[in-house]
């Protein structure tokens, strides 16, 4: 593990892993059965925070990518490190991009602090655990027998998450198999799969009979007017993915969707996920958190803000078979945070 000590006994530490899939998981552009991450340690006063990036090929990071950004975070130069709203920008500004690598940075920070002070971040925001939404169940594009399968692994769930965006008929082959086996509601994401607006209509249309609650990133990212026109005649709402990346971008989807995706390793961690989702709601977006594959550190981490949330996708830490931590949990459904502090997370043992 790499490690990095500043003058003020502040020590950043890293360390490549790989997370492992439990299922090979598909979407409309790939599948694939590993995630590169990176692990994340600050300590300082005998305290680790603990914080992760979780780097899915079509972000465009890479473990060696984060490594070569993480070896220019200079923890020396911040004589507090209470002060997030000094070092996190000066984080960010070292580079541009490297959003999982920052999100990194920004949760053991976050991790430690409220370790330092023996809180659960979900109290310094003033929520209640209480408010925390179910969690969808992710079922990525497979055969009609594997889905049923998964689906049936699902049962523990009260909402599917569903990846479509190959084909017309793959994607009505892949409803239909998981209609066999249960008539609980269910979210779909096509990751900018369908290409034209008349016919991601007829889809929806279809979907909206067949007990579909809303779509995610139908269209390309870029493609805001052909979504602004399909929104207009959706029966369904229409949730932005891929077009909305950090707070810079939140604006512009008013009247395009009806709702964001923030995702923490997108937006470069929690002090800007917390931003996106005020905003959000000023501008009268409907919001959901959403994750990669990622370990319970990460989960834990958006699990925090979930009581702010209208809908959670936050299975990934549930995808994979080598979690070195423990942190929220899913409890009939649930989303259930740790009366821990800081994230929530302890490391299990090697």
């Amino acid at each position: 593990m790499h490690a990095f000590r500043s003058a003020c006994q502040m020590q950043l530490r890293f360390q490549p892993y790989t997370l492992e899939l439990r299922h090979a998981f598909g979407i409309a552009s790939n599948t694939r059965t590993t995630t590169p991450a990176m692990l994340v340690e600050v300590e300082r006063d005998g305290l680790i925070g603990y914080g992760e990036a979780a780097m899915p090929p079509y972000l465009g990071e890479t473990q060696q990518t984060a490594a070569d950004f993480l070896r220019r975070v200079d923890l020396t130069r911040f004589a507090d490190p209470f002060q997030l709203e000094t070092i996190l920008p000066a984080v960010d500004a070292l580079a541009p991009g490297n959003a999982a690598a920052k999100a990194a940075v920004d949760l053991a920070l976050h991790d430690w602090i409220g370790k330092k002070l023996g809180v659960p971040w979900f109290r310094l925001w003033g929520l209640d655990p209480a408010k925390t939404p179910v969690t969808s169940f992710t079922i990525g594009i497979d055969t009609p027998e594997v889905v049923r399968a998964k689906t049936r692994e699902a049962a523990p769930y009260s909402i599917l998450k569903v990846k479509l965006g190959r084909s017309p008929d793959e994607d009505r082959a892949i409803i239909e198999a998981i209609r066999a086996e249960t008539d609980k509601p269910i979210s779909v994401d096509a990751n900018q799969g369908w290409t034209d607006r008349e016919a991601a209509l007829r889809m929806i249309e279809w979907l909206a009979v067949h007990g579909v609650v809303f779509i995610e990133q139908p269209l390309p990212k870029d493609r805001l007017d052909d979504t602004a026109w399909l929104r207009g005649r959706s029966p369904l709402p229409l949730i932005a993915d891929e077009s909305v990346q950090r707070l810079d971008s939140v604006a512009r989807l008013r009247g395009v969707f009806d709702g964001i995706n923030v995702k923490l390793m997108k937006c470069t961690g929690l002090r800007e996920a917390h931003r996106m989702v005020t905003l959000a709601r000023a501008l009268g977006l409907k919001v959901m958190l959403g994750c990669m594959t990622e370990t319970s550190c990460a989960i834990s981490a958006a699990a925090q803000l979930s009581p702010l949330a209208d809908w959670a996708d936050l299975d990934g830490a549930l995808l994979i078979k080598n979690d070195p931590f423990d942190g929220a949990r899913i409890v009939d459904g649930k989303v259930t945070l740790p009366d821990r502090p800081g994230l929530g997370v302890i490391k299990r043992p090697a």
